[in-house]
């Protein structure tokens, strides 16, 4: 199962494997508290894309480019790989950094 969460929000045993996809480290959080398994900043989106969500807002057009994003780019396809391999054994959580919890999430 792939669950997604805010990295501000509190570490639970539910969580099962922590993956940070974002391309920076988030503002304020140790890497103690952070508690991740993994930093897969590859998978996260480009700047460009980020820049363009936050600029329109416009979710179902950032969720369409991203998926194209990931599917275009062979480089991706391992990781994406390794984190479905992941999810079949059991609790995968991506973890993002935005601060803002209203908003859609920013990148899955």
């Amino acid at each position: 199962m792939i669950r997604i969460k805010r990295i501000y929000d509190p570490t639970e045993e539910s969580d099962g494997k922590r993956i940070l996809v974002d391309r920076l480290w988030p503002r304020g959080v140790s890497k103690e508290k952070a508690a991740i398994h993994e930093w897969m900043k590859e998978v996260a989106p480009s700047h460009e894309l980020r820049k363009r969500f936050h600029e329109h807002a416009n979710f179902g057009e950032f969720e369409e480019r991203y998926r194209k994003e990931l599917m275009d780019d062979e480089s991706k396809i391992p990781l994406l790989k390794q984190l479905r391999k992941w999810a079949d054994e059991g609790t995968v959580t991506l973890l993002y950094s935005a601060k803002d919890e209203e908003e859609p999430k920013p990148y899955f």
